[in-house]
């Protein structure tokens, strides 16, 4: 019996400092930029290294900020990690479409790792939470920004705005900054300089989308004040 308590003593002080310790993580990446990720990790020891440049919100184009919430989660301000609405409606459609919102991807993209399973889904449910109540919005979106793939390799708004278009983050245009939102879903496949008719079509909704979030203050949580 006593042995019997102290595994379960053992296991709870386990538990308990396990807690702890993702808490401190958590808030801690609210001030202090994270290291490479998982997926990072795994296309460096693919292709031998991969192209990635941290950049603050102030050093990203607001345009490409809001065309990445128009795409990706344009009720980013309003929810709190999760978009009840989207996934209904991915339930609606058999789930042949994502409801992940830009928090849910910041949560699976940094601390947990790419291959779907129950667990993960777990996992991430509880990241975000965590992240939702920890960081301001602002700085959810300038993580995602800076550790999305937007490319084979190509990590974060900088390394990417370089990669296709030769220029800074903070240079990219309304157009520009659309084409390069929509191959998020889909990075190693896509190239926003040489877009199907459908990714064009798609691109100048989401011109028009990151407009109506502005205008309308969906942004608000974002955009410098």
């Amino acid at each position: 019996m006593r042995r019997v308590l102290a595994v379960l003593r053992f296991g709870l002080r386990l538990g308990a400092v396990t807690v702890a310790i993702i808490l401190l993580t958590v808030l801690a990446f609210r001030w202090i930029n994270p290291p490479m990720t998982l997926l990072m990790q795994r296309a460096a020891a693919e292709r031998g290294e991969i192209a990635w440049e941290w950049r603050s919100m102030s050093e990203i184009a607001p345009e490409f900020a809001l065309s990445v919430v128009a795409a990706e989660d344009a009720n980013f301000c309003l929810h709190y990690g999760f978009d009840i609405a989207a996934i209904r409606a991915a339930l609606d459609d058999g789930a042949e479409r994502g409801a992940s919102t830009i928090s849910q991807q910041v949560a699976k993209n940094l601390f947990l790792w790419p291959e779907r399973s129950w667990l993960r889904k777990g996992l991430e449910v509880g990241f975000t939470g965590l992240i939702e109540l920890f960081w301001p919005k602002r700085r959810i979106l300038e993580v995602y920004l800076n550790i999305a793939e937007m490319g084979p390799g190509v990590f974060g708004a900088e390394a990417a705005a370089q990669h296709h278009y030769g220029q800074a983050a903070s240079a990219l245009g309304p157009s520009r900054a659309a084409a390069l939102a929509v191959i998020l879903p889909n990075p190693r496949e896509r190239n926003p300089r040489n877009p199907t008719a459908a990714r064009a079509r798609r691109a100048a909704q989401v011109v028009d989308g990151a407009a109506t979030l502005q205008a309308d203050g969906r942004a608000a949580c974002f955009l410098p004040k």
